[in-house]
């Protein structure tokens, strides 16, 4: 079993740029693939963007591409995202998550993170 933090997170306008972390404990954090989803109000929990377990394969949804950047640094057990040029639609609840297979499905994913509110103001 493998425990995740998450931090960062908050309020900034349109435009900006915000960086979320997901601290691992319990397990290696090597033996994860990691991945970032989002949910939105009355919508389903979204993929966003993940990474293999050694950083060198990466997978993003097409309304990120060139605007975020996942990333993980193994020895320090922590995930993270880069958000650059954000805007209005992509305010929502972000999640860490852990799981086997680098897939944009959430249910193939074992080990969440608590969640982290991301709002974005026009």
């Amino acid at each position: 079993q493998v425990q995740l933090v998450q931090s960062g997170g908050g309020l900034v306008q349109a435009g900006g740029s915000l960086r979320l972390s997901c601290v691992a404990s319990g397990r290696t954090f090597s033996n994860y693939v990691m991945g970032w989803f989002r949910q939105a109000p009355g919508k389903e929990r979204e993929f966003v963007l993940a990474i293999s377990r050694s950083g060198s394969i990466t997978t993003y949804a097409d309304s990120v591409k060139g605007r975020f950047t996942i990333s993980r640094d193994n020895a320090k057990n922590t995930l993270y995202l880069q958000m650059n040029s954000l805007k209005p639609e992509d305010t929502a609840a972000y999640y860490c998550a852990a799981g086997d297979w680098l897939r944009p499905d959430p249910n193939e994913y074992d080990y969440w993170g608590q969640g982290t509110q991301v709002t974005v103001s026009s």
